[in-house]
């Protein structure tokens, strides 16, 4: 809705004001009405209609005019469903996509791009965006309104970019895809352990990019993580919804054919150029995904591939995926002191997978008390209520 109004309104503020609108005339119109049959088309039309009206006011019409008059070489409308190159168009049948192209313009800061992306076209929180980005919800609403401002300011175009434009916001649109559908793999918050919305989402804007981009190796990269890495969808919870570790899931149940196509995703990326964020990952889920149990995962393999990211992409968050990968590679205790080397980190004070690994490796070790207290730590920062439930059980058998 809101990127269908964005089209119309060319500012951002002005949009959300008009989707908000067309949800309040939703809750007074529909409780005598009924729900209309398609309900996202009956709001999207009264958002934009609203924006309409508003734009034809005097005031609004002095200050929105100067940013609905585009220049000769900006597409028109009919060319808003396509990005034009002197030989072919290719077709971009999403709003969504477009609303990405403009957050992600090179005039903002790249996580600046990223969060007012996951802000406006995914629908996250502002707490949410925060919690990605391992920042206060205060700073992370004042990067937002900063950058929505800079748009407004600087008169950014809400097109998708032409082809030649594309490689200087590739980067940032692939960042925001992946936290996308990082943030629905493991939902931050409420009473289910994915958000399947998001992970949807992903993928199709992930698909999208790669028909755009279709021998780009980042690309492969990112499309083949997203599909190895959902292909275990529907082993990780059991039948009354509780958490399943991915040493007890059933490997029967992963998505064979997503695990087919990622593959051979990311061994067109690693011959291409292996040496991408995305690729990397993409090959340590396929490390996973080929292991015919997990007794059988080759986790010397996947350290040196975490060792490779690190120098890559450094990161709190891949150093402690590396730490918990230490541990099964090389027993609990060096995996605790792994993790213990990363205790001092300030970005990951707050996150609650560093509270949990060191629980367990502390529980394996048989240190008991000190395992309650991590778990315990762990649970307090845990706001999905699947992981706390799998953590207080934890805590109980400790």
């Amino acid at each position: 809705m809101l990127a269908a109004t964005v089209r119309v309104t060319r500012d951002l503020d002005l949009a959300e004001e008009c989707v908000q609108d067309a949800y309040a005339q939703a809750l007074t119109t529909w409780a005598t009405t009924g729900a209309p049959t398609n309900a996202g088309a009956w709001l999207t039309t009264v958002a934009r209609r609203r924006a309409l009206d508003l734009l034809r006011r005097d005031t609004l019409w002095r200050r929105a005019i100067p940013l609905l008059v585009e220049e000769e070489s900006a597409p028109s409308a009919e060319e808003h469903l396509g990005v034009l190159d002197a030989e072919r168009t290719v077709e971009i049948p999403d709003d969504r996509l477009r609303l990405i192209c403009t957050c992600c313009h090179p005039a903002l800061s790249r996580e600046a791009q990223v969060a007012l992306t996951l802000r406006l076209v995914c629908g996250l929180s502002t707490a949410e965006v925060a919690r990605a980005f391992l920042v206060s919800d205060a700073t992370m609403a004042a990067r937002i309104t900063r950058a929505k401002k800079k748009i407004s300011l600087a008169r950014i175009p809400y097109r998708v970019p032409a082809l030649a434009e594309l490689p200087q916001r590739l980067t940032a649109v692939a960042e925001v895809v992946h936290l996308v559908f990082t943030m629905g793999h493991t939902a931050a918050a409420g009473t289910e352990l994915m958000r399947t919305d998001l992970i949807d989402r992903s993928l199709d804007l992930a698909r999208m990019l790669h028909t755009l981009r279709p021998e780009n190796s980042e690309i492969d990269g990112l499309l083949a993580l997203l599909l190895l890495t959902d292909s275990r969808r529907h082993a990780r919870v059991d039948a009354e919804g509780e958490l399943v570790l991915l040493a007890n899931q059933d490997r029967s149940a992963w998505d064979s054919e997503a695990i087919a196509e990622g593959t051979e995703l990311v061994r067109s990326a690693l011959r291409r150029d292996g040496s991408g964020r995305y690729a990397l990952q993409a090959a340590i889920a396929a490390v996973h995904a080929e292991a015919s149990s997990f007794d059988e995962t080759n986790w010397q393999e996947i350290v040196g591939l975490y060792d490779l990211l690190q120098r890559q992409w450094p990161s709190p968050v891949v150093a402690l995926n590396r730490a918990v990968a230490v541990g099964f590679a090389s027993g609990a205790q060096a995996g605790l002191d792994a993790v213990e080397e990363l205790a001092t980190e300030p970005r990951l004070a707050s996150y609650p997978y560093l509270a949990s690994a060191r629980a367990d490796f502390l529980r394996q070790l048989g240190r008991t008390d000190e395992a309650k207290t991590a778990y315990t730590e762990a649970i307090l920062l845990t706001d999905n209520d699947v992981e706390r439930a799998f953590l207080s059980k934890r805590l109980e058998q400790c």
